[in-house]
């Protein structure tokens, strides 16, 4: 346990260090919120329709900025080839490594999501349940994110691929995410749709670290 706990406070370290990432995804997040308005017009109750799928998309393409270098600088320096032979299971320190991922990729995101939710028109019932969402389902795109990563680690341009291979599995995350909050929904159905999303987050947080912990050993053989 303190190695899972340590590998979680490396990663957040290095990230401190570097001080760039957690800015650029929340600066690529906000500027979808200020260019949307500018593409389809200003109208407030267009604004709070399309509000829903734009926050969903930008937050999904904002966290796979920093994919590729979940598992790659590790896997420079030789700490990913350390890990695999470490005494702690390897699914376990993948699990810490989801941890930090969510940290550093999605939680910045939640803190912004008020400026997004102003430049979209949102009221305040419609930017609580956008924020409940988006604590609900960013598990579930880290998770398929680690996944993603694992599997190209070791390919030169796994950077590239890693999305190609993500999006076609987090589309039913997105879907979820934007029924919570869409206007046209009814309570029950949001209700649902949010519970899907959690039943779907938990379900990838425990599949992801043995998913990724084989497809790195599988890598390194």
């Amino acid at each position: 346990m303190s190695g899972f706990v340590a590998l979680i406070g490396r990663d957040l370290r290095l990230a401190w260090r570097s001080g760039s990432d957690a800015l650029t995804l929340v600066l690529f997040f906000v500027m979808v919120g200020v260019i949307v308005p500018f593409a389809v017009g200003p109208d407030p109750v267009l604004l709070k329709t399309l509000a829903p799928g734009i926050v969903w998309i930008a937050a999904f393409l904002a966290m796979l900025l920093g994919l590729d270098r979940l598992f790659r600088d590790d896997f420079d320096d030789g700490t990913l080839m350390a890990m695999q032979h470490a005494e702690a299971p390897l699914a376990l320190l993948i699990a810490a490594k989801v941890i930090a991922h969510w940290l550093l990729s999605a939680l910045p995101l939640l803190i912004a999501s008020p400026v997004l939710a102003m430049l979209l028109a949102m009221d305040v019932s419609t930017f609580l349940r956008t924020v409940l969402s988006l604590l609900l389902g960013t598990p579930a795109l880290t998770a398929l994110g680690t996944i993603g990563g694992a599997v190209t680690v070791s390919l030169r341009r796994g950077g590239l691929i890693a999305p190609v291979l993500i999006l076609p599995l987090a589309v039913p995350v997105l879907i979820f995410g934007v029924s919570a909050i869409a206007p046209a929904m009814s309570v029950n159905s949001a209700t649902t749709a949010l519970l899907l999303l959690g039943a779907l987050s938990l379900f990838l947080l425990v599949l992801a670290p043995f998913a990724a912990a084989l497809a790195l050993t599988v890598s390194e053989d």
